[in-house]
């Protein structure tokens, strides 16, 4: 997000890379190690600081949260990046069908079928 938008929209941007590593690991209750192995596992991609420091997003700390409750509850790391990786990807799949359902059951707002075959111009 360019530096010219409103500090409100920013403000809220769940994708907006507003946390440092150090804040984000204190605010979940881990260490940097963690952030930096489920950045290795690719369960999420922090962008970088103009310096290089890695920056994350409120739903990027979302998504960590839920790998560390699995991973404190026993489960491998990369194990539970792929867990949260899939339940992510169902979760847009059942929003996107919810959605298919919706547009399915509207009444349709405009005119019936357009014309026919052979409609249009009358022959020359």
């Amino acid at each position: 997000m360019a530096a010219d938008t409103p500090l409100s929209d920013r403000l809220n941007d769940d994708d907006y890379p507003a946390y440092t590593m150090g804040r984000a690991a204190e605010m979940l209750g881990t260490t940097p190690a963690f952030l930096r192995a489920i950045g290795d596992a690719r369960l999420i991609t922090p962008l970088r600081s103009e310096g290089g420091h890695r920056r994350y997003s409120r739903y990027q700390l979302r998504i960590a949260a839920r790998a560390r409750e699995l991973v404190d509850r026993g489960t491998p790391i990369e194990a539970a990046c792929r867990i949260v990786i899939l339940e992510d990807q169902l979760e847009e799949a059942q929003r996107i069908n919810a959605e298919y359902r919706r547009a399915a059951n509207e009444p349709s707002g405009g005119p019936g079928p357009g014309p026919g075959p052979g409609a249009g111009a009358a022959p020359s």
